[in-house]
């Protein structure tokens, strides 16, 4: 049985600040894949997942993503849209000044869950998921690097999305602990969730074999 089509994207244009970023660049992605986007910096990777979560707008071709149209959607539209997708960023972007527990109450509170103990059970699940169950009450700079990028991850899974976007998730990471955590995403991939994940560490790609596409000279290319 083929998996359900997640993600369509068809001769999309981009465009950043009068730079044009991709052209005529196609993508599709179905439930329960997991696709590295690889590319040197400045390719436009950043530029292509900023785009799925209506940061950068698509100008041209055809881009569906679960049930919504990237080239019509309203404004009112695009925070439904965002709780469909966990995003995971290089440099965590946790906040600084409450603890683990705090950091994921507050993203629950911002999307609407309003029971203590819903949001209590929610949090241990998702911490449990990535193996910080113990590290509720650190503060971020108690945690090393791969702790805060566990916890990016946990955040990234509160509202059980069906899509993750992780750009450059190991970037601030020692080799040994960036394994660790695409090994994590490769983990949440198989328990149901589609992944799509920027690089340009070709060693991990090759470590932990999937999809890959080329981000290259303003165009996507799969690579067989």
């Amino acid at each position: 049985m083929e998996k359900k089509l997640l993600l369509q994207l068809e001769n999309i244009t981009l465009n950043q600040d009068e730079n044009l970023v991709l052209r005529n660049a196609s993508l599709k992605l179905r439930n329960n894949e997991f696709v590295y986007v690889i590319g040197r910096v400045g390719a436009g990777k950043s530029s292509l997942l900023k785009s799925l979560y209506c940061e950068i707008p698509i100008r041209e071709g055809v881009a569906h993503i679960m049930g919504y149209d990237l080239r019509k959607i309203r404004n009112r539209e695009i925070p439904y849209l965002r709780r469909q997708i966990g995003i995971v960023f290089q440099d965590f972007q946790l906040l600084t000044d409450r603890t683990v527990v705090r950091n994921l109450e507050f993203v629950l509170r911002a999307t609407g869950w309003k029971k203590r103990n819903d949001i209590k059970m929610r949090i241990r699940e998702v911490l449990t998921q990535v193996g910080m169950q113990n590290k509720g009450y650190k503060m971020p700079h108690e945690l090393s690097g791969c702790e805060q990028q566990r916890v990016a991850i946990a955040r990234s899974l509160l509202n059980n999305p069906k899509l993750i976007l992780a750009d450059e998730p190991t970037g601030n990471l020692d080799p040994e602990t960036g394994l660790q955590i695409v090994q994590l995403l490769h983990a949440i991939c198989r328990n149901g969730k589609s992944v799509i994940m920027t690089t340009h560490n070709y060693t991990l790609v090759g470590n932990l074999p999937a999809r890959v596409v080329r981000c290259e000279k303003g165009g996507l290319y799969e690579l067989k």
